[in-house]
């Protein structure tokens, strides 16, 4: 395994603009990458201190993982960021290869006067009807029965959804699919679905941002912006019929059964993985890279940050509830780089 950086020495603030780096030859460099807006506050903390730590900046679009996908193909960026991976036919046909970065939670958020956070339960059929619009006030009795003696007012459910191609909604959609037999007839599983009810926001921040000012909605986040905006999540009941509360050992849980070993071009889905303790809506999010790199410089400076945010940055994932990728896909990652990522005809992570 190549050697990494050894000294981590913990997180500062966060600008709006996205920075990292590497130890390139010549100071004030930039690396530029788009993408997914679900492991955004995890890589802002870890590119922050990046930067610190090497001086050099790596520009970071927040646009949703469609959009981070048509801007790898384009080449105009260093590199894509999606929370929906790509199959392996559709990597070497673009000559590209990905590997999962972080893995986190998709939770249920809502804004209903009276609840606290974690309060209400919904299974996956629920969720679904709600989302369908067959379930369309807060005291259906469908809600009513696995909410028994919590008081629910008899207000219209706004349901809120992505806008944008995002990877949230496919990590979303992944589940309610896999779950749902109407949803899987009806809407079915992408970045972008033909939603039956509701009104769009794009971006993660977005329908955070939808949720807390529309009362009586409910939406979905990555788990770090229910957080973060001191939103009201929901509980959800897991494949082992559970009833479990979106945390880092949950989230961690469901992660713990995914066999990436057997991932052609590492595309694996976490969502409704057994187990008494696993959340039921949890994914991977990817980078997206070309294989053939036009500056061998520039290439290696982003695989020694992303080397970097695997060595150092499990502790500051954990906090914002991210979990890290374990050492055993790590290798795996080290591997395909070393054998895949070239310029020049050499090959830059020896």
């Amino acid at each position: 395994m190549r050697k990494s950086m050894r000294t981590f020495l913990g997180v500062a603030g966060v600008g709006a603009v996205l920075l990292a780096g590497s130890v390139l030859a010549q100071e004030g460099a930039t690396i530029n990458g788009a993408g997914a807006t679900f492991p955004y506050p995890v890589y802002s903390k870890w590119a922050f201190k990046y930067h610190e730590l090497t001086g050099v900046k790596m520009n970071y679009q927040a646009i949703g993982s469609g959009g981070g996908i048509a801007q790898i193909k384009a080449k105009t960026v260093d590199f894509g960021a999606s929370d929906a991976p790509l199959t392996k036919k559709e990597l070497d046909d673009a000559g590209l290869i990905q590997f999962p970065l972080i893995m986190g939670g998709v939770v249920p958020v809502i804004n209903v006067a009276g609840l606290q956070p974690g309060q209400l339960k919904l299974s996956a059929e629920l969720l679904a009807n709600i989302y369908l619009g067959k379930v369309a006030k807060w005291n259906d009795p469908a809600i009513l029965s696995l909410n028994p003696g919590l008081k629910l007012p008899d207000q219209d459910i706004t349901v809120v959804y992505r806008s944008d191609g995002s990877g949230t909604t496919w990590i979303f959609t992944s589940f309610l699919d896999k779950t749902s037999v109407p949803w899987h007839e009806k809407v079915g599983w992408d970045k972008a679905v033909k939603w039956p009810v509701g009104v769009g926001a794009k971006g993660n921040d977005g329908v955070a941002a939808t949720v807390k000012t529309m009362s009586g909605s409910i939406g979905y986040v990555e788990f770090a912006y229910a957080q973060e905006n001191k939103m009201c999540h929901t509980q959800m009941r897991n494949r082992d019929g559970k009833f479990v509360q979106p945390t880092i050992e949950t989230f961690m849980a469901a992660a713990s059964s995914a066999d990436w070993e057997q991932a052609p071009g590492f595309y694996r889905v976490l969502t409704d993985q057994t187990g008494e303790q696993s959340w039921p809506i949890t994914g991977a999010s990817f980078i997206l890279i070309y294989k053939q790199q036009a500056n061998a410089a520039s290439a290696e400076a982003m695989l020694k940050f992303f080397d970097w945010c695997y060595a150092h940055g499990g502790d500051v994932a954990k906090g914002l509830y991210y979990v890290p990728m374990p050492e055993n896909v790590i290798t795996l990652v080290h591997a395909q780089w070393a054998a895949q990522v070239t310029s020049g005809g050499k090959n830059v992570w020896k």
